[in-house]
C-alpha cells in the first residue's frame, strides 16, 4: 500500500515534535547530582535542626541562667532580642539570595549563628547574653528561609512538597528534643552548652556545605542592594514585635508605650510600602516587591494570610494545653515541653504525609482544605475539655489537631515557589516572615485572651461562703493560676490551711478546684478563640487558586 506523501510530512512533523518535547524535558531535568542533592539537603536540615532546637532548649535552660548571672529583671529580652533579630531581616536575606545565590547567604547565616552561640555560651553578665544572643539571631534568620529556598531550587515543584514535608517534620523533631536535651544538660552539665552544643554540629554542617553544596548561583548581573527599604523595613517591624510582645506583659495594650510603639510601626510600614511600590514601578529590586500580592492575590496573598491564621491559631493553642495538662489535669512533666509530644509526632506524620500527597497528585488545594478540616476537628475536641477531664480526652485532641497542623506546615511554600519560580527567595523569605509574625501575634492575643478571663472565672467558681470568709491577701495569692505549676508554693499555703484542721483542708481544696474551674474557663476561651480564627482561614482557603505542580523546572530558573 502507497502512503500519501502528505501523511508521511504530518508523521514526521509529530515525531519531530515528540522528539523536541523529549530533548526540552532533558533540558529540563535538574543539573545537580544525587551525590550534590543528598548531602546538600543533610547540610541544610541539620543547619534548620540547629535554629529550632535553640529556641527550644533555651527555655528549660533558662532558670540556671537567671541564678547564675543575676539579672531576673532582664529575663524577658534574652528571648526577646533573639526574636526581633531571628524575625526583622528574614525578607533582606530572602531578598539577597535571589540576588546573589542561596550558598553565600546561607554560609553566612551559619558563621554569624555558630558565632553567636559560642559567644552566648561565654557570656558572663546578662547584658552579654542578651547582646550575643542578639547576635545570634542575626545569623538564625538566614537559615530557615534560606533553606527552604534551596529546597525550591534543587526539585522540580511537584517534588518540593514530600521535601517541605521533610523539613517541617525536622522543625517537630527538633521541637521535641529541645526541652529533652536541656534539661538533661542543665541537670548534668553547665547551662553554657545548650549554646556549645551548636559549634561541633554546625561546623560539621557548615563544612558539607562548603564543599558539597552546589553554587546555586544568581541570574541577575548587576546587582542593586534596597537599603532605604531595608532600613524602613527594620525600623518598622522592630517596634511592631516589641510592642506584640510587650502588651499585656509589662505594659497594658492601651498603654502610651504600647500605643507609641504600634502608631510608629505603622507609620513607617506605610512609608515601607510606598517606598517599595515606587521602586518596584521603576524596574528595580526592592526588598520587598507589593506586586507579588497586587498580582497574584488568589496565591500569594491568600497564602499569607493562612500561613499567618494557622500560625496565629497553632502558637495560641500550644501556649494553652501545657497549661490546662499541668494546672487542670495535674499532669507531671519534667517540663511543659514534654506534654506536646504526642502532638509534635502527629504533626510529623501529617507533614510527611502531605508532601507525599503533594508529589503524587500534583495538587495542593485539597491538600490545604483537608489540613485546615482536620485542625478545626482538633480545636473542637479541645473545646469539649472542661475541669472534669481525662488526660485520655487531651491527648486524642492533641493527636488529631497535629495530623492538621503538620499537613498544613508544607502546603503554602510549594505554592508560592510553584507561582514564582524566579523568585524563590523572596517569595520563601516573605512567607517565613509572616509566619513568624503570626506566632508573635498568636501568641501575645492568645496569651492576653488567657490572663484577662481568669480572674473573672476564678471568682465566679469561688463558694459565697470562701469569698465571705477569706481575705483577700489569701485570694489574691491565686489571682495568678501558675501558683498550680508550684509545688513548693502549693505545698505552703496547703500546709497554712491545714492548720485551721479539716475545715481548714476542705477550704484550701475548695479554693484549689475553684482555681481550676477559672483556668480551665480561660484556657477554653483560648480555643474557642483559636477555632474562630482558623475557620476564618478555612474561608479564605477555599479562594486559594490551583496551578498543577509541574514535575521539571527550567534550568533557567535556577538561582
Amino acid at each position: 500500500m502507497q502512503i500519501k506523501p502528505e501523511k508521511t510530512e504530518a508523521r514526521t512533523q509529530q515525531e519531530l515534535a515528540a522528539a523536541d518535547v523529549a530533548a526540552q524535558e532533558e533540558t529540563e531535568k535538574l543539573p545537580y547530582s544525587r551525590r550534590e542533592i543528598i548531602f546538600t539537603m543533610i547540610g541544610v536540615l541539620s543547619v534548620v535542626f540547629l535554629s529550632i532546637l535553640d529556641q527550644t532548649i533555651v527555655g528549660v535552660a533558662m532558670p540556671r541562667i537567671v541564678a547564675d548571672l543575676q539579672g531576673f529583671d532582664l529575663i524577658v529580652w534574652i528571648s526577646t532580642a533573639y526574636l526581633l533579630t531571628s524575625t526583622v531581616p528574614i525578607p533582606i536575606y530572602g531578598k539577597l539570595s535571589d540576588l546573589f545565590g542561596r550558598k553565600p547567604i546561607m554560609l553566612f547565616g551559619i558563621v554569624v549563628f555558630l558565632a553567636g552561640s559560642a559567644l552566648s555560651g561565654a557570656a558572663q553578665t546578662m547584658y552579654q547574653l542578651i547582646a550575643f544572643r542578639a547576635f545570634q539571631g542575626l545569623g538564625a534568620a538566614a537559615l530557615q528561609p534560606i533553606a527552604i529556598a534551596i529546597i525550591g531550587d534543587l526539585f522540580p515543584p511537584r517534588e518540593r512538597g514530600k521535601w517541605q514535608g521533610v523539613s517541617g517534620s525536622t522543625y517537630a523533631l527538633a521541637a521535641i528534643l529541645g526541652p529533652l536535651a536541656g534539661g538533661w544538660i542543665t541537670d548534668n552539665a553547665s547551662w553554657r552548652w545548650v549554646f556549645y552544643i551548636n559549634v561541633p554540629v554546625g561546623i560539621i554542617a557548615l563544612l558539607v556545605l562548603i564543599f558539597l553544596m552546589p553554587t546555586l548561583r544568581s541570574r541577575a548581573r548587576q546587582v542593586t542592594i534596597d537599603y532605604i527599604g531595608a532600613a524602613l523595613l527594620i525600623l518598622g517591624t522592630v517596634p511592631l514585635l516589641l510592642g506584640f510582645t510587650l502588651a499585656g506583659n509589662q505594659y497594658a495594650w492601651l498603654s502610651p508605650q504600647i500605643l507609641g510603639l504600634f502608631g510608629g510601626a505603622v507609620v513607617v510600614l506605610i512609608a515601607f510600602l510606598f517606598y517599595a511600590t515606587r521602586l518596584e514601578r521603576q524596574g528595580r529590586e526592592p526588598i520587598f516587591e507589593p506586586g507579588l500580592i497586587k498580582n497574584s492575590m488568589r496565591i500569594f496573598g491568600v497564602s499569607l494570610l493562612v500561613t499567618v491564621i494557622f500560625s496565629v491559631s497553632l502558637y495560641g493553642t500550644a501556649f494553652a494545653i501545657p497549661l490546662f495538662a499541668q494546672g487542670v489535669l495535674g499532669t507531671s512533666a519534667t517540663n511543659s515541653g514534654l506534654i506536646l509530644v504526642p502532638f509534635m509526632l502527629t504533626s510529623i506524620g501529617g507533614s510527611i504525609l502531605s508532601g507525599l500527597a503533594l508529589t503524587l497528585t500534583g495538587k495542593y488545594k485539597w491538600v490545604a482544605i483537608l489540613g485546615l478540616v482536620i485542625d478545626i476537628v482538633g480545636t473542637l475536641l479541645l473545646i469539649r475539655l472542661d475541669v472534669n477531664s481525662s488526660y485520655a480526652q487531651l491527648l486524642v485532641a492533641m493527636l488529631v489537631l497535629g495530623v492538621g497542623v503538620g499537613s498544613g506546615l508544607a502546603v503554602y511554600t510549594t505554592v508560592v515557589q510553584n507561582a514564582y519560580p524566579e523568585k524563590i527567595g523572596t517569595a520563601s523569605s516573605t512567607l517565613v516572615f509572616f509566619r513568624q509574625l503570626g506566632g508573635t501575634i498568636g501568641l501575645a492575643a492568645m496569651g492576653s485572651a488567657l490572663v484577662s478571663s481568669y480572674i473573672p472565672a476564678f471568682h465566679a467558681a469561688l463558694p459565697a461562703t470562701l469569698r465571705r470568709l477569706l481575705p483577700a491577701s489569701i485570694l489574691g495569692a491565686f489571682d495568678n493560676p501558675l501558683v498550680l505549676l508550684s509545688p513548693d508554693a502549693l505545698s505552703r499555703i496547703r500546709a497554712g490551711f491545714a492548720g485551721y484542721g479539716a475545715q481548714g483542708t476542705a477550704a484550701y481544696n475548695m479554693l484549689l478546684q475553684a482555681v481550676k474551674t477559672g483556668l480551665a474557663q480561660s484556657v477554653h476561651n483560648v480555643f474557642v478563640l483559636s477555632l474562630g480564627v482558623i475557620l476564618f482561614g478555612l474561608i479564605a482557603v477555599f479562594f486559594l487558586k490551583e496551578i498543577p505542580l509541574r514535575e521539571c523546572k527550567k534550568a533557567d530558573q535556577h538561582l
